[in-house]
Formats: structure tokens, C-alpha cells, sequence
């Protein structure tokens, strides 16, 4: 019999993992001997989080990025294969949104092993259902372009389909969000709605949605930040 693959929640920062994650997923979690992971360093200090006793030299890690070769990650499925259940580990929050995670669940799939998702905190989620804005029609677009001129290009398109209905949902990496917010500042039109959600589930959590001008006469500092912004 093949063993399941669990998508497994992380916390979004932060210490106090018993308020953010059910027993049950840290129950399974501690079970586990067998991880594909976002980066191993990252993924140990979570587990010994979890369990200061956890068996890292005695568990089994393979990490995944976007260089990581298919035929590798096909690899990294042979323990279930052999009948061990396995586990997926982003760096925060949920495997496989913005993360390579979902390669290795689509070939999990192909060769029909059980995929279990776990439950635990999503910032995308908690960003749109914090906002106020369409729940019921909205996009996660991921990171937006490096290049100012292409993010601006980006940012309009994203305009025109909030204006259609559609709630437009993306991220930055910490040391970038002051940049991209002054651009949205400057590209987007007044009427916008913007919502900034910055280090969710954090002591230091911040959700505020406003529109644009309010924004211009009060510009947050988001450096080193986590940071969702959501757009209507």
C-alpha cells in the first residue's frame, strides 16, 4: 500500500505555534519522517518549534525550489511509493501557493498517491476576507514583475479587471514593498480601494483598507514586512 503525502501548514512567524495550528495537523506533523521542503534549515527550526524532541537526524528531508529537476522530484515520491507517508513544507503558511510545492503534488497525483491537505493559516485568505472587498470573484496573481515600468503595467491591468469585479489579490518580498506600494500610489486612480495586510497572526499585525488618497496622506513604513495587498 502507498503511503499519503500531507500538505503541512506553517506558521506565519512567530513562536506561539499551539494558537495557530490545530493538535491534530502538529499530531500528524510530529509523525512524519519523510518531508520535501522549501528550504531544509527553515523547515527544521519549525519542527524542533513543534517538538523540541522532534528526530531531525533521524527524518529525511529533500528540498524543492524552482531549479529542482522533474525527474528529481519524482525521486522525492519514493518513500510513499514504499508505503511512507510523507509530508510538504512551505516556508510559511500553506504548500503550494506561490511556492514549487504543487509540481510534486501534480506528479503525486499522476501516480496516485493520496494527497491530505492540512489545516493552518493561508495569508492570501485571511488578507481578502479581512479586506471587505469581493469574496466571491477575486485573482491571486502571485508576484508582480521585478522591473518598476513592467510593474506599472501590471498594476494598471490589474486595475481595469478590479473595475470589472474581479478582487486583485497579490504579495512582495519584504524589502520591496515600499516600492510597490509607492506605485500603486502613483499609478492607481483615487476611487481604488486598497487593503494592506501586513504580518498576519503576528503581535505586530496590521489590516487597513482605504482609499487611495487616505493612503497618499499617511504612507505606511512596510519595510521588512510580510505584506498581501488586495485591490478593488
Amino acid at each position: 500500500m502507498k503511503g499519503k503525502i500531507y500538505l503541512i501548514p506553517v506558521t506565519l512567524g512567530g513562536s506561539d505555534v499551539s494558537a495557530i495550528i490545530p493538535e491534530k495537523v502538529l499530531e500528524i506533523t510530529r509523525g512524519l519522517r519523510y518531508f520535501v521542503v522549501e528550504e531544509i534549515r527553515s523547515a527544521r527550526r519549525y519542527l524542533r518549534l513543534i517538538d523540541k524532541q522532534f528526530p531531525i537526524d533521524d527524518s529525511c528531508f529533500r528540498e524543492l525550489n524552482e531549479h529542482t529537476r522533474e525527474k528529481d522530484i519524482t525521486a522525492y515520491l519514493e518513500p510513499a511509493l514504499n508505503g511512507n507517508n510523507m509530508g510538504l513544507m512551505s516556508e510559511a503558511g500553506l504548500p503550494c501557493i506561490a511556492d514549487p510545492g504543487a509540481r510534486l503534488i501534480a506528479i503525486a497525483h499522476r501516480e496516485r498517491i493520496k494527497v491530505v491537505p492540512l489545516s493552518g493559516p493561508s495569508s492570501i485568505l485571511m488578507a481578502l476576507i479581512s479586506s471587505g472587498m469581493n469574496g466571491q470573484k477575486f485573482t491571486f496573481n502571485g508576484y508582480l514583475p521585478v522591473k518598476s515600468e513592467e510593474r506599472i503595467k501590471k498594476l494598471r491591468e490589474l486595475e481595469k479587471k478590479a473595475r470589472e469585479g474581479y478582487t486583485q489579490i497579490f504579495m512582495e518580498t519584504p524589502y520591496r514593498n515600499q516600492k510597490i506600494l509607492n506605485d500603486i500610489l502613483k499609478t492607481c486612480s483615487n476611487d481604488i480601494n486598497l487593503c494592506i495586510a501586513s504580518d498576519l497572526t503576528l503581535p505586530t499585525e496590521s489590516i487597513i483598507t482605504r482609499k487611495l488618497p487616505d493612503w497618499k496622506s499617511d504612507v505606511p513604513d512596510l519595510n521588512k514586512k510580510m505584506v498581501i495587498f488586495v485591490l478593488q
